[in-house]
């Protein structure tokens, strides 16, 4: 059983084999939840990137391509 020591600063480091089991990297949050028999349960808080990919849909401002030609004339003009 991997066994972690804490420091004067209440710090722990997190042993590598459970690191590894929960696929935690630098920068990774961890939630620590105290359970009624005394037990510790450590769960990792770690988002994916990827499952946010879409979550929330920005708002799109379609431009047609006589606006952007507008545009690209006026610009022009004021030079």
């Amino acid at each position: 059983m991997p066994v972690a020591t804490v420091t004067s600063k209440g710090q722990i480091t997190i042993p590598k084999p459970i690191r590894d089991a929960l696929e935690l990297n630098s920068g990774d949050q961890v939630a620590f939840q105290l359970r009624d028999d005394g037990v510790v349960e450590m769960v990792a808080e770690t988002v994916d990137p990827l499952a946010l990919y879409q979550a929330i849909k920005p708002k799109r401002r379609g431009v047609t391509v006589q606006a952007m030609d507008r545009a690209v004339r006026k610009a022009a003009t004021r030079r």
